[in-house]
């Protein structure tokens, strides 16, 4: 028997119509026996996620001292949703439950949560099934991070002699027994750890599309839909955009060797995306798995002469960064320069001249440049590593778009290629990359 561990997008948890969809998945295949969930997404154009009205119930505790009028919303959506299933139970108590709990907390993790957890409780009365709250079973540490030994033993534990179980995705506790959060879109990372923690043949990760494509069908009509693609493929498109599934999510499940398949809720039917891990995946017939890009970034060049016979140099400006907190995204560099690529979310005018002035002091340059408003593209694919041409074939491409390249920067597994380009010249470059590789099958 093939156990599988599913989790629900908030797509899927959108009302009781979805919900419904949910149900019949979970119980058309005996081996989905746990379930991890979102909070309700949209329902329509212009509707409001259940987490952002929560945002807004903590932002009324901090200005008004309670969240009354703005949890009104997320009761009525929830009795709404528990209305439509036919479900009968006492609904009620557990909204005032938790609009007391919110008030009393007063904390923005704890309230962010509270979407993933009523939606697990209606979850687990629809299926039948038990319902088991994160917070008793997902543990971090001292500094944030999440406490794997200790969260898998608890999981395991937990659904001990359980036919079927619900987990709220999105949240566990921290050291101090207070509720902590993952990232936005953190419930994936949720269900990837119910996964490893149950020792699951399969992680499904069921959204709204049937999943990954080549590239963003919004740049490009209709891009080739992705069969299989590696873990660290789909690290790479992720994290540079491509936004079916949380970029860490994949850290639990590759170190079980537990595979990754992206199905959509609404066409079940559907094939999907299979994430494998390197031992048993197959590169298909095309160079290049997928480009994605992302915008927004900053780029600092530095020159310095012999930077390259100084000891330290690049340990100094990364230093420098650290202390002002600022991750750095790529270091390209040369005999006497380097770039560092920051995103822009981390830097505002202010903070960005106190970095320079650090810099300077730190390593005393030549010469420095920023360039602002730069997006990042990543072609991403393991054929590339093994065919000729491929980087003089992607620049050309860029070339007869009129694509100025401010930055290239090609990973050690010549897996990818990043080049850095104005914003306003993003989408036309996925396009002609797209193109080149998709569409030039056989080139000149």
């Amino acid at each position: 028997m093939a156990l599988k561990v599913c989790k629900f997008g908030g797509t899927s948890m959108a009302d009781g119509h979805t919900m419904t969809k949910v149900k019949n998945i979970v119980e058309g295949d005996a081996d989905r026996r746990f379930v991890v969930v979102s909070a309700p997404g949209k329902r329509f154009s212009g509707d409001t996620k259940v987490t952002d009205l929560l945002y807004k119930c903590y932002s009324d505790i901090l200005s008004h001292g309670d969240c009354k009028r703005a949890f009104a919303d997320v009761r009525k959506r929830f009795e709404g949703i528990v209305k439509e299933l036919g479900l009968n139970f006492d609904m009620a108590s557990v909204l005032d439950e938790t609009e007391r709990r919110i008030e009393e907390e007063r904390s923005e993790d704890f309230t962010a949560s509270r979407g993933e957890y009523l939606a697990a409780i209606v979850m687990s009365e629809l299926l039948g099934a038990q319902f088991i709250d994160s917070e008793d079973v997902v543990f971090f540490d001292e500094k944030g991070v999440l406490d794997d030994k200790k969260t898998y033993a608890a999981i395991a534990a937990a659904v001990q002699g359980k036919s079927r179980a619900v987990f709220p995705g999105f949240y566990g506790r921290d050291v101090n027994g207070k509720v902590k959060t993952f990232s936005r879109g953190g419930s994936d990372i949720s269900g990837s750890i119910v996964a490893r923690a149950v020792g699951a043949s399969v992680y499904e990760n069921w959204t709204d599309v049937s999943g990954f494509l080549a590239c963003d069908p919004r740049i490009v009509d209709s891009p080739k839909w992705i069969k299989t693609l590696s873990y660290k493929e789909l690290r790479e498109l992720s994290y540079m955009g491509a936004n079916v599934l949380h970029s860490d999510s994949i850290f639990p499940v590759r170190r079980a060797n537990i595979p990754i398949v992206i199905k959509n809720t609404f066409r079940p039917e559907d094939e999907g995306t299979s994430i494998l891990p390197i031992a048993q995946y197959k590169p298909g017939g095309n160079i290049v798995t997928g480009i994605a890009g992302k915008k927004d970034f900053t780029v600092i060049f530095i020159e310095k002469s012999n930077m390259n016979s100084e000891i330290g140099f690049v340990c100094k400006v990364l230093s420098v960064l650290a202390r002002y907190g600022i991750s750095v995204e790529h270091i390209p560099s040369g005999i006497d320069t380097m770039s560092v690529v920051i995103s822009g979310d981390h830097l505002d005018n202010f903070r960005l001249e106190q970095v320079l002035e650090s810099i300077k002091a730190e390593v005393e340059p030549d010469f420095m440049r920023v360039t602002e408003n730069i997006a990042l593209i990543a072609t991403v694919g393991h054929g590339m590593s093994s065919s000729v041409g491929t980087s003089a074939r992607l620049f050309k491409a860029l070339a007869e778009e009129g694509v100025n390249v401010k930055m290239i920067d090609q990973g050690s597994s010549e897996m990818n290629i990043i080049v850095g380009v104005k914003n306003e010249d993003m989408e036309k470059s996925i396009a002609a990359i797209y193109r080149e590789f998709f569409t030039n099958i056989n080139p000149d």
